[in-house]
């Protein structure tokens, strides 16, 4: 059963945030990019920038092209995108080149860089995750960006927490 993340929403007052989001499967992609955008519009955030591309292969470029050019003015960014899988391993093979140049972004930029590039099993998964009101992977995915947001600036501040 799928449960909401405990992360409450916290004040962007400031804060500049990019979305990056594929146009594939965008029944579900876009359901997860209104979501993010909400709650970011809630939270006060300073500025959301959307950019979308074609497939979940294509986020990581655009990704490390902000993380690069857009420092130290963005706060986080948010990658969205849902891949389901099929009857070969090439969603396994995108899921994990994804993950890891998502990964290797954060840590060389130092910049939150927030995953929720789903690779599902199916349809039904999608649904789950992505249209509902009550639990939606943008939403949990904005309220994750925010928090990392407050924590990186805090260490920017302080040194610590």
């Amino acid at each position: 059963m799928l449960k909401a993340s405990k992360i409450k929403t916290t004040t962007a007052t400031g804060g500049r945030f990019a979305i990056v989001a594929s146009t594939y499967n965008a029944k579900y992609v876009d359901a997860m990019l209104r979501a993010a955008q909400a709650e970011l519009k809630k939270a006060k955030a300073e500025s959301v920038e959307i950019i979308r591309v074609p497939g979940a292969y294509e986020i990581p470029v655009v990704a490390t092209k902000l993380a690069r050019t857009q420092l130290p003015s963005l706060s986080a960014i948010i990658c969205l995108g849902v891949i389901l899988r099929g009857a070969t391993t090439h969603a396994e093979h995108i899921g994990s080149a994804v993950s890891n140049a998502l990964m290797q972004i954060q840590l060389q930029h130092e910049i939150p860089v927030i995953h929720e590039v789903l690779l599902l099993e199916n349809e039904q998964q999608a649904k789950e995750r992505c249209l509902g009101k009550e639990f939606n992977r943008g939403t949990e995915a904005a309220q994750t960006a925010l928090e990392m947001a407050r924590v990186i600036q805090k260490l920017n501040l302080s040194g610590s927490l």
